[in-house]
């Protein structure tokens, strides 16, 4: 039965604290009908003034890694081995797959054998052209004689040189066999098996190979965005791609990549149909924890020395439209528009219309009590917060007792 009544009081005490926010600024005085029996109902409110504060823009960005290969057979055969897997981490040289190299170590078997006849019929040439020039001295032979076992020796040479070029082209065509990685990087999807026949005219790669030792990251700007970006303070120069801000990337569970990027390319030509140009930011990846193909939002930092900055629990939301309460001089308040930045951080709103320097707004209570053209007696943050406190400890001693 004490336990009943501990945990009873205890929830009482609770659902009062919970209340007390929304009544303590009425000072103790009872409220009929939204309208104080006894003076306007106490709120605290703030003063807008403009502040220095650092910006970042969003754009969805297609991230890819430094150069993505596609890997295609330059011999036609089947696939007998597969080295490697879906995702796996290769090096330059690596072997991928193996074609069936039979018929390759074959042509190269009857290629060094067509280059040893070659030569034997080179060696045979040369000595008939010796004996030749020999005779020809003693002028045993005719000249035409002699020229025809010299054009014989240089056929025979050609013939030579042939057939080591043939031997040099099965050996690489040997080589093909085995298809390696061109570079450092990382094996995508591969979509043939053990058996499969691939060649020089298969339409799909046998798979892909992606240097993602560096990330890219590919999104878009529209004519006013890039101004912004590549105009310098001074209105009149363009900025180099030194001197643009680096930029962070926010990945797809909300989570800031750790290292930051830099804009290495902005495109100088418009996209008629989209009005956009196309940007470029490399990010390092030293991890691996960005993958070619995937997704990500680029942060793009801003300056501004002047913005209006207020509390996003200042702020009402009705049919997508937003709204706060200005207190007039005669302390009434009135619901008033405002346009803000697409930039959320949770807490708060950069006002670009509908506020100017100066203006007080309702800082409580704006979502549940207060209403348009409502009376009210403004205070400032630290009253409300020291009433509340106050009411709270008042509260609790009474429910000790």
């Amino acid at each position: 039965m004490k336990l009943r009544k501990s945990m009873l009081r205890q929830t009482q005490r609770g659902v009062f604290i919970t209340a007390l926010s929304f009544s303590v600024l009425s000072c103790g005085q009872n409220q009929k009908n939204g309208m104080m029996t006894n003076g306007a109902p106490e709120y605290a409110v703030m003063t807008v003034d403009t502040s220095a504060v650092d910006l970042n823009t969003s754009y969805s960005a297609k991230l890819r890694g430094k150069q993505d290969i596609e890997i295609r057979p330059n011999v036609s055969g089947f696939i007998t081995k597969l080295c490697v897997d879906e995702g796996a981490t290769v090096k330059k040289g690596q072997t991928l797959f193996i074609i069936d190299p039979v018929q390759y170590e074959e042509a190269v078997k009857v290629a060094e054998a067509a280059v040893n006849v070659a030569k034997a019929s080179v060696a045979t040439a040369e000595l008939t052209a010796e004996n030749k020039r020999e005779l020809a001295r003693k002028n045993i032979i005719s000249q035409y004689d002699l020229q025809t076992a010299e054009n014989s020796l240089a056929s025979q040479k050609a013939n030579l040189a042939q057939a080591e070029a043939q031997l040099i082209n099965a050996k690489k065509n040997l080589s093909y066999t085995r298809v390696t990685s061109p570079s450092n990087g990382v094996v995508g999807k591969i979509p043939f098996r053990v058996g499969s026949l691939v060649g020089p005219t298969t339409a799909t790669a046998l798979t892909t190979v992606a240097d993602v030792s560096e990330i890219v990251a590919y999104f878009s700007l529209n004519e006013k965005e890039v101004m912004a970006l590549t105009k310098n303070n001074d209105g009149k120069t363009t900025k180099t791609l030194e001197e643009m801000p680096e930029v962070e990337l926010q990945l797809p569970d909300g989570s800031i990549y750790p290292y930051k990027g830099k804009i290495i390319t902005v495109s100088g030509i418009f996209d008629d149909a989209t009005g956009s140009a196309s940007v470029r930011a490399a990010f390092p990846n030293k991890e691996n924890i960005l993958r070619s193909g995937g997704s990500g939002v680029v942060l793009i930092p801003e300056k501004d020395n002047k913005a209006l900055v207020i509390p996003q629990n200042t702020v009402t939301e009705i049919q997508d439209k937003r709204y706060v309460f200005v207190v007039t001089d005669s302390s009434t308040v009135v619901q008033t528009e405002i346009q803000i930045l697409p930039i959320n951080d949770g807490q708060q709103f950069v006002v670009t219309s509908g506020l100017k320097p100066g203006d007080r707004i309702v800082a409580e209570g704006v979502g549940t009590t207060v209403r348009n053209n409502m009376k009210i007696t403004p205070i400032t943050q630290e009253q409300a917060k020291a009433k509340l406190q106050g009411a709270i400890q008042q509260q609790a001693g009474a429910a000790a007792k």
